[in-house]
């Protein structure tokens, strides 16, 4: 039988690092360790829509860093530093409201700078698409061009189950081009689940995008 291993998860420590980033020893761990999981989920449903390539979280001491990676990060920041600066203060009141530790919260947007080489912000595209009620396989097909025109990228796959096309019975279907080596350490495969919400049900979107090998240690541990 076979394992299936998240490509994230997969080069850990490897050309990866980790997107929550702090130690703490004693009883705080389940409190900051909870969280940083329930964050990362109000996170994902409030800034919906905004392309977020990657949330990374930095704690020392009593402060807590977010870093959220973004292809609109003018959309998230806002007039004069608006948007930041009402998303710090949502963040202090989910935190507070369900009683996990606060402390200084400082909150750093950064541009990704190749959206259509990130497979987050290209299963964003994808899901958003669908939601307009687009045809499945026209979006896949101009996703696709899109994506391998870019320089950087070798290969890409995507998957797509649910009721396509407003179908009765679920069914899967994908497409690829290039490869795809899932087994290579330092082959630079980027992987990302999203899920487009529609009347008639929820229909999964998974890509992966193959982006060339790692070799030298400059490059390594470079995130999604």
């Amino acid at each position: 039988m076979t394992h299936i291993v998240h490509p994230y998860a997969h080069r850990l420590g490897i050309i990866r690092d980790w997107k929550s980033r702090w130690f703490s020893g004693g009883a705080d761990f389940k409190s900051r360790l909870k969280g940083d999981v329930l964050l990362r989920e109000y996170l994902t449903k409030r800034l919906r829509g905004m392309y977020v390539a990657a949330l990374e979280i930095e704690r020392s001491g009593g402060a807590l860093k977010l870093i959220i990676k973004t292809a609109r990060p003018g959309m998230l920041i806002g007039r004069q530093g608006e948007g930041s600066a009402r998303l710090k203060g949502d963040i202090e009141k989910f935190l507070l409201k369900r009683k996990l530790p606060v402390g200084d919260i400082k909150v750093s947007v950064e541009e990704v700078r190749a959206p259509e080489s990130n497979a987050s912000v290209v299963a964003q595209m994808i899901a958003e698409g669908l939601e307009k009620r687009m045809p499945f396989r026209r979006i896949l097909k101009q996703t696709m061009d899109k994506v391998m025109a870019n320089k950087e990228v070798r290969g890409v796959r995507f998957a797509l189950s649910g009721r396509l096309g407003g179908a009765e019975m679920g069914r899967r279907e994908s497409l690829k081009r290039g490869s795809i080596p899932l087994q290579t350490f330092r082959a630079d495969v980027d992987f990302a689940r999203e899920k487009a919400y529609l009347p008639y049900g929820v229909i999964g979107v998974k890509v992966w995008i193959y982006r060339g090998e790692i070799f030298s240690d400059k490059d390594a541990k470079r995130g999604a």
